[in-house]
This record gives structure tokens, sequence and C-alpha cells, in this order.
């Protein structure tokens, strides 16, 4: 398992100046929060972080190498990502779309085997999908597939994971199973980082964060440092009343 760093990185927002360049390493086994209001730029560092665009200063280092030293094809063997939304090019079933996971490990016009299959299929069922392998992607519910787009990186199997909002449109039994799924690929070693918009899900889940300020600043490290009132309320611009839950806090905003 190889770690992911960011050194000296600047995204690149358009329309604001540099900020603080982030300094932080995935390590594997751990669980990343990326947490801010809108627009502070979550997204734009995901698809940074994945090598899909590029920074206006600093690198991101994959197995003790830039991104822009490998090809594709080994860094979607390392890294798996799960966009907030996404488009259907095509009409594909279900299964097919699981087993684009496989793709990264396959030779140009190599056919999926039947090892691959019972992988895609045995990731589906874990995100409780499986019963609809047959169903057209584009007939499913924004929660079903959500789901399906875990299951792809599931089948992908990569070490480092990297996430959009992975509980949007899931109900609460989704939402818990999908951290909990993640959390168990954190203690075999991988590494999760993914962007959130509900704090109380990353105070419970995530042993790191990483807070996003829309003025470019930002902080981060082990989650009982980050998860502070003075850094919250002022990340959120939001008076927070903290409170205790199962032996986490739990963060409340105050009425105006």
């Amino acid at each position: 398992m190889n770690p992911l760093r960011a050194k000296a990185l600047v995204i690149d927002i358009p329309g604001r100046g540099d900020g603080q360049p982030l300094d932080f390493t995935v390590e594997p086994g751990q669980m990343w929060g990326v947490l801010g209001p809108n627009g502070a730029g979550k997204t734009t560092l995901l698809h940074t972080l994945a090598g899909l665009r590029a920074p206006r200063h600093g690198a991101v280092h994959l197995c003790e190498h830039s991104l822009t030293e490998l090809r594709r094809r080994q860094i979607s063997q390392q890294l798996g990502l799960v966009f907030q939304e996404r488009q259907d090019g095509f009409p594909a079933t279900v299964l097919e779309t699981a087993l684009i996971g496989r793709h990264p490990w396959l030779s140009p016009w190599q056919m999926e085997s039947g090892d691959d299959e019972r992988f895609a299929r045995r990731a589906l069922d874990q995100l409780d999908v499986g019963h609809l392998s047959d169903r057209l992607v584009n007939t499913l519910s924004g929660g079903e597939r959500q789901r399906v787009a875990i299951a792809t990186v599931l089948t992908q199997a990569p070490d480092t994971w990297l996430l959009d909002e992975p509980t949007n449109h899931l109900d609460m039994h989704h939402q818990v199973s999908v951290l909990q799924l993640l959390t168990d690929q954190a203690r075999a070693g991988r590494s999760v980082f993914m962007c959130l918009h509900d704090l109380n899900l990353a105070a419970r889940w995530c042993d790191h964060l990483l807070l996003l300020y829309p003025n470019g600043d930002a902080c981060w490290g082990p989650a009982e440092q980050m998860l502070v009132p003075q850094a919250l309320e002022r990340l959120y611009d939001q008076k927070l009343i903290t409170v205790e839950a199962d032996g986490a806090p739990v963060f409340v905003p105050v009425k105006s």
C-alpha cells in the first residue's frame, strides 16, 4: 500500500488567490474527511489529487512518483474515484457498469473473465444492489446509482479511495453501511479520502480531517485536533453547540 501525498499543493480555483499550500500525507489505514462550505474547493481538490485537474502550484505524489510521471493506467490501478455527480454516456446495466472497475487491470481489448464477473457481483452484493444487476443504470434511483458507483470502485480494488460526497442520495441505513464498508477498507490497509457536507458524519467516522476555508486557508490533522468549535464555527460561519452521543461529538447549529 502506498501513501498519497500533496506537496506544496495549490489547487486552481478561478478568481481566487493561491491561498495556503497543502502539505499532507494520506497514509494506508487512514480515513480522511474534507470539510468546507460550498465553493471552498473540495471537489477541485479531489479531482486534482486524482490527476484530473492540474494544480496551480505543487504536486501530488503516489508510489513516490509525481502523478505527471505515471501513466493513467498505473494511476487507475492505485486510485479509485467516486464522483459527486455522473453522466451516463451510453446505456449499460448495473453489472456492466461495475465491471468497468476491472478495466485498469485488463490489457487492451481483453475481455472480462469469469473471475472479474464474480468480483463485480460480490461488490454489488456488498452494496445491496446485486439484485439489480440486469437493470439499466439510468433506470435506478439516485441512491441506487450511488451504491453502484461505490461498488464499481470496490470492484476496481484500489489502494486509495477518493470519494466526493459518498453518502449523497443515501438513506440513513445505507449511509451507515457505506461508511462501515469504507472503514473496513481502511482497516484492511487501504486509505480513504472523502469530501463530506455532514460535519457529524465526519466526526463519527474519520480519523483525520482537512478543513478548507473559502478564502484559501486550510488546516488539517488528527480529527480530535480539528473538531474544535473555534475552527468549525469559522469554517461554516455558524455558531455551534457541542454535545456527546455514544462517545463521539455531535455539533448542533444555534438558531440566529
